[in-house]
């Protein structure tokens, strides 16, 4: 596995803890964070306020179901289930592409969609 690949799955393992520090130790300082349609945020701070998001009862299950590299930019496909503070359970697809930077995440471009539970 390249290291642009490792630092990808270094990050989504500790996303799916919650674990802030490791995930912002994959992070470039201007990193860039967007969701379109929903939002775009600039700088590690930033990203940091969004790892746990709102309405979250706790860390996700996030599932690679394929992880792909060309040059910099790194692109994973999978599922992410998280039960929601409500009670309720949010299922997602999701395609996130990651454009690197001396082996960390210079830019994350998430693209969601929710499915049936």
């Amino acid at each position: 596995m390249t290291s642009n690949k490792e630092t990808v799955q270094r990050y989504m393992d500790a996303y799916t803890k919650w674990d802030h520090a490791a995930v912002l130790a994959c992070l470039a300082d201007d990193v860039e964070w967007v969701v379109p349609g929903a939002f775009h945020l600039v700088g590690r701070d930033a990203f940091d306020r969004e790892i746990e998001g709102v309405g979250a009862a706790g860390p996700p299950e996030i599932i690679v179901t394929r992880l792909v590299e060309e040059d910099d930019v790194v692109v994973a496909e999978g599922t992410v289930r998280n039960a929601l503070a409500d009670g309720g359970m949010l299922s997602l697809v999701y395609c996130d592409v990651f454009l690197m930077r001396e082996g960390l995440i210079r830019q994350l471009t998430s693209y969601l969609m929710s499915v049936p539970a």
